[in-house]
This record gives C-alpha cells, structure tokens and sequence, in this order.
C-alpha cells in the first residue's frame, strides 16, 4: 500500500467547480497518485481524503501542497483551511457498490421566495444525478451540491444499501454509485422550497403506495354486509390514491376529498367511518361530532373547523405529494351543514361553518391530502354546494343488508359464542333461517337480536328465587329457542307491523261467495307481481265500497300475509291533531322509509278522514290531497325496489272529482252482503251459530247489509240467552235497532 500523502486543505479554483462534488488536485500529486492504484482500479480514480471518499481531478490551479475542497465537503468532513489531511489511493472492496441510494432534495438557497415551491421532475433529475456523478461513494448524512436545469439544489444523502452478492450483512452506512443502483428522491422534513413530482420519488417509485394495510379483515373489525358499498368507497375515493402522485397529475385528475355516508340509522355509516382509519396508512382520524363544532363566541365554531385541517396544511407544506393522508370524520353533519339561509334564527353561525368548510376542501389552497368523511341521516338537509364534485363528491347509501349481509353480521356477533362454545350447534345450523327471519333489520338492530336471545340464556341459568347462589356456567349456552323469543322482543324500525294490521280482522276472515274469492284473487295477483315483476316497480288499487262492507280487514289481511318486509298503514287516527303539514310530513316520511326497503307495502286507510273531507264548511285539505296525489304517483328511486300502495274509501264518487281515484293505478271494489247464503255463511262461521240459526236469520233479513254490521248485530243478539243461542225475533230487534 501507498504511503499517505500529507496536504493542506484549500479552496476550490472556481465556484462551478464546488457543482461537481469531487476533490482537485495538482498535476503532480494526481499522477503520484494515480501510479500508487493497481491496473483494476477505476477510472476516474478515488482516493481517501481522512475518512471519507472522492473521486479525484487534477487542476493546474491547486497549489502542490494542498487539496482543494468545497465548503460542503470540508463541512462533512468537519476540515477548516488551517487543517492538514492524509491522502491515499482508494480502491473499492467487494460488496462495495450500492443497490439502492436515497437523496433529499432542497434548494441550495433556502431564503423562500413566498410563490409556489419549485417543481422538481425525479425522472429527469436522476438522469442529470446519473451523468454527473456515477463511480462517486456516498455516505448517510453527506451534502453535496448540484446544479439542475438553472435551479442550484441541495442533496443530502438520507439512505444507502450496498449490494450483497454473499448473502451475508453489509454496510449500509456508505457504499459507490454505479449505473445499475436504484436511486430515488425525498424532501428535506420541515422544507417547502420544492415539490418533488415522477416515478423516483421515495415512496412510489413506480410501484403502488402503501394506504393500505398488508393485514386488514373487514370482518375482523366487526363490519358486514357492506361489501357492494366498500367496494364503491375503495373505486372512488381510495383507488387513485394507490398510484404515484406523477401518475395522477399526468391523468389531470385530483384526488377525491369528501365523501358523504347517508341512510338510515343503525346500518352502520358510523362503525365504518371509524374503522376506515384502521386499514389505512394514514394518520390517526379526527372524529367529531356536528354539534361539538358550535360555538357561542363570534368566529368559534369557524376557528374549529380550521383546527381540524390545520395538521393537513402544515404536513402538505412540507412534504407536497408525499404527505401522508389526513381523515376527518363528521358525525352529525346535517346540524352544521344546513342549506345556507333555510335558519334565520341562528344569526348565520351554519351558514359561515359552511362557507369555512368549502374553503378548507376546495377554494384556492384546497389540500389534496384530506379526506372528509360526512354522515348523515338526512342528506336532504346537506347545503347543495357540499355536495358537488371535488367537495363531498361520493355519495355511498349505507342501506339495510341483504340475506347475506345478515348473515355475515350473525356470524361476527356469533363468533366469539362459537369460539367458546357457548351457543349450539342448532343455532349455527339456522343462522341461514334466522337471518331470512330478520327482513329489514339493520346491523344495530341484529346486534341486539343477538343481546335479547343471550338474555334468556343468562336468565335461564340464574336461580331467579335464590339469587344468592353463583350461576350455573356449564349450562350456559344460548339456544334456537331463545332466538324465536328474541323475535318477539326486537322489532324493526323499518320491519312490518303485522300485529297492528291483525287486529283488524281479529273476528276471523271469512271467503263468503264467488265475488268474494274474485277479490281476493285479484288482490294477491297484484301482491305477487309486484313482488316478482322487474317491470313493476310502482303498483297502486283502491279498494272501495259501502261503510261496513269489509275494506280495512280485507286490505289489512292482504298486508299482513303479503311478506313484504316494510308494511305501514297511514289511518287518520295516527294523525289526531296534527296540522296539515304536520300531516304531509307524516305522509312523505312513510314513503321515503318506503323506498329504503326491497319490497315495501303501504295500506293508507280511509282516504277521505286522511284529506280530512266534510260534506259543508272547508270540504277538504288541499295540501294534504296533493301530497298523496304527488307520491302515488312516484316511482321508488332506487333500481330494485318496488312499492304496493292499498287504499281503502267508502266514497269513491266524492273522490272522483278530486282526482284521488284517478291516481290509483287499479280499482277494486267490495260489497255488501245480498243472498242469504253469503249472510248464512258468515253467521255459521264468523258467529258460530248453528246452520239451522243461520239460514233462520238469513232469510229474515230483507235488505244488503255490511258484513261488520253483521257480526256486530249477532253478538248483540247472543246477550242474555243462556245458551248461547239466537234468537230470530230478537236478532231482528236488534237489527232495527242499529237502524236497519
């Protein structure tokens, strides 16, 4: 080996020189130098400066006795002018060569400009990087300095990994760069002076970003049944986010910001929100609800919202297209974000929080960083200007589950009783029954199906009469049985009130004659081709005749038995004291929760008490007829679902002139009872009389009569015999005396 050379440290001949981050010699130290290396080594040559090194030139301008070095260089390598240095010929070992070399990037002058930062392309600069300093050896923490088309930047090395042809460890502390070494691009932390944009960017080099985790399970975090509405969230909001930032700016396209979860409640918009954050490389959410936003002072509330993007701002200064993602999450946001200038009371507050959050998400420095997560229950109250694209663009309906979403959220709930053998084997068997029994239940209120079925285990194995004693932990496990009593307990919010529509043919049901049967064909014909008719969305039949003549029971048997999972009735009794809009938005509601359900029926009872129509005075309320006359009319929105409206009315003729039976897509009508047969068979059946007493009593009666009149009629008549028997005579008293 060569003896070192002692020399002292000088200045470079030429600041164009200081560009090159190499070390400049005399002619004759050079030579001296370049004779001590072995035939193999490289050319240019390296050599040794203390304990770092360069590639060596020689310059007719460096005094003999010194090594000029530039101030970055002597700044590294902690040298001042008085300084002397040992110099020796370097060459590489084996393993020397880097496979990977990462460079921050800042300008040289760090005085800020205050315009936008400098765009750096990485592609172009790792071609320039390549050209001028191949063969040279780098170390962590070295600066160096070079000049790229006119701009003069400030690279330090933030990362190196040498090759390792062996398999055994290497140093990756420093190590030479050659042609092959993978070399990519950073920003300084805390820097704004450049924007670094192309496939050498540190993070994305050409391969897809990491947002999400290697390891995620939705259903290990507790969500199911929303597979369709996660696979349009990842299209719009997250899929652009996977590839490199140049990839999106070459496509012209920004980021989506916003997105808006709407629907009913208990369906799961806010467990998603919530867990959105934990599948992804991102910061930790900000979750707020809408009325913590409020503030009584003047400018609170807006000073609120600016907090929660003020981390967002400040990364995306830093770090640009490399920043990490920032989610907020707003529960609640239709009490902040109402309609600007629907509330006259609130002295503007709602009005300036919106105008605060359009700025934040896309006025002049929107961030492209964030991701607002909106939820809702009322999308209809959100101000239109939140809504559009490039704001709360993405609009995803978290609706009721499928079968097979309910079935997924039984088995997340069940999971746990599985694993630990607390529920049998003939509940898992039936989950598949369970979950067809469970029709328009939300996840939320699956779950507490799942708590009311474990309560009757709990209490099944606790002595209730001596609660002293401990419970009886083997015996506790929950059953099929609990479950079916569990049914009983959890209803639905948007499920079908069948005991309610029970009650009203409670007296029994009974097919009386032909004209009976025609009916009741006709009206199940309609049930089944709403239910299987993709033509069909929208069906509509009025059902009218005289009073008494059986239109409730019949309309409220045909709901009842129809399946459908969403069944109301709107009846004037409901709607005691309401005010006409009151009672318009009884009606509207009905129908929208209508349109959230596959199949739904709705039984609006006594059209004429509903429009609150009198025969003197103010003969009806015009606000209400035209709100049914607009929503018998309007399709279900969404494709898919389908809608069966029965209405019932004893004056048909009246609402003729009004246009309500007009609006009726079909119109059915039930009569009063005329041959005695009819009236024989509803007394035999309905009033267990005997035939005998029936066809008595059949044959007296002269006129038609309602079948309700009837029924009536023949439990009055059944008063104080002992028997239990009828009377003819007495059954036509009390027939006069109910006014026939």
């Amino acid at each position: 080996m060569a003896r070192p050379i002692t020399l002292g440290v000088g200045n470079m001949p030429s600041n164009r020189l200081a560009l090159t981050n190499r070390v400049y010699l005399s002619p004759t130290i050079y030579n001296f130098l370049l004779e001590a290396l072995p035939p193999h080594a490289s050319s240019p040559p390296l050599i040794s400066v203390g304990n770092h090194v360069y590639i060596a030139e020689s310059n007719p301008d460096v005094p003999q006795d010194k090594i000029a070095l530039n101030g970055l260089q002597r700044r590294f390598a902690q040298l001042s002018l008085a300084n002397k240095v040992d110099v020796l010929p370097f060459v590489p070992p084996k393993n020397y060569a880097l496979a990977a070399l990462e460079l921050n990037v800042d300008l040289l002058a760090k005085k800020s400009s205050g315009g936008k930062p400098r765009e750096i392309d990485t592609d172009r600069l790792a071609s320039d990087f390549l050209m001028n300093f191949e063969g040279q050896v780098f170390e962590v923490g070295q600066v160096l300095a070079m000049d790229f088309e006119g701009t003069k930047l400030e690279l330090t090395v933030s990362s190196v990994n040498q090759m390792n042809l062996d398999g055994g460890g290497g140093d990756n502390v420093v190590g030479q760069f050659l042609s092959p070494t993978i070399l990519t691009f950073g920003k300084v932390q805390g820097s704004n002076l450049v924007t670094l944009m192309g496939e050498k960017v540190a993070g994305g080099s050409g391969g897809a970003n990491t947002i999400f985790l290697s390891d995620f399970d939705f259903e290990k975090l507790g969500i199911g049944g929303l597979d369709a509405e996660f696979n349009q969230i990842f299209r719009r909001a997250f899929a652009s986010r996977i590839w490199p930032a140049h990839v999106i700016k070459q496509m012209g396209i920004n980021h989506v910001r916003g997105m808006l979860l709407f629907g009913p409640p208990g369906c799961g918009k806010t467990l998603i929100a919530r867990q959105i954050g934990k599948v992804l490389n991102a910061r930790e959410p900000k979750i707020v609800n809408g009325p913590e936003i409020l503030n009584k002072y003047v400018g609170g509330s807006e000073e609120k919202v600016r907090e929660l993007f003020a981390e967002a701002e400040k990364e995306q200064l830093e770090m640009g297209d490399q920043s990490m993602l920032h989610i907020v999450i707003l529960d609640e946001m239709d009490a902040i974000c109402k309609q600007r200038g629907s509330n006259r009371s609130d002295s503007g507050v709602s009005d300036s929080v919106v105008n605060q959050l359009l700025s934040k998400i896309d006025g002049v420095d929107s961030l492209n960083n964030i991701l607002l997560i909106g939820m809702t229950n009322r999308k209809d109250m959100i101000d239109d200007a939140l809504l559009r694209p490039g704001r709360l663009e993405v609009h995803v309906e978290i609706g009721l589950p499928d079968h097979k979403g309910r079935l997924q959220i039984l088995g997340i709930h069940t999971k746990s009783m599985k694993e630990n053998n607390r529920i049998s084997n003939e509940v898992i068997d039936k989950l598949d029954e369970i979950s067809e029994k469970t029709k328009n239940f939300s996840g939320a209120e699956i779950e507490g199906l799942i708590k009311a079925a474990t309560s009757y285990a709990l209490t099944r194995c606790v002595d209730v009469k001596d609660l002293s004693k401990a419970p009886d932990e083997k015996k506790l496990i929950v059953q099929y049985d609990d479950f079916q009593r569990a049914l009983d307990d959890v209803q639905p919010k948007f499920g079908s009130k069948t005991q309610e529509l029970k009650a009203l043919y409670r007296n029994g049901f009974v097919p009386y004659g032909e004209s009976f049967d025609l009916l009741m064909g006709n009206l199940d014909r309609l049930v089944d081709q709403v239910r299987t008719s993709d033509k069909t969305p929208l069906m509509s039949v009025l059902l009218q005749g005289p009073e008494s003549s059986g239109k409730t029971a019949v309309a409220a048997k045909v709901a009842a038995e129809s399946g459908f999972p969403f069944v109301r009735m709107i009846s004037a009794d409901d709607m005691i004291g309401y005010s006409e809009m009151s009672k318009c938005q009884e009606i509207h509601k009905v129908f929208l929760d209508s349109y959230k359900s596959p199949l739904s029926l709705i039984f609006i009872d006594d059209i004429e008490r509903i429009i609150d129509y009198v025969a003197i005075g103010p003969r009806f309320s015009n606000v209400v007829l035209q709100t049914l006359l607009v929503l018998l009319k309007k399709v279900p929105p969404d494709q898919g679902r389908r809608l069966l409206v029965i209405g019932t009315t004893s004056c048909p003729h009246l609402l003729q002139d009004l246009g309500l039976v007009q609006a009726f897509g079909v119109n059915l009508s039930t009569s009063l009872l005329e041959e005695p047969m009819q009236i024989a068979e509803v007394l035999r059946v309905a009033a267990h009389m005997t035939e005998h007493e029936a066809e008595g009593i059949a044959r007296s009666i002269a006129q038609p009569i309602g079948i309700k009149t009837l029924l009536m009629v023949a439990e009055m008549a059944k008063q104080g015999s002992e028997s239990g028997s009828v009377d003819v005579s007495v059954f036509l008293d009390c027939l006069h005396t109910v006014g026939y």
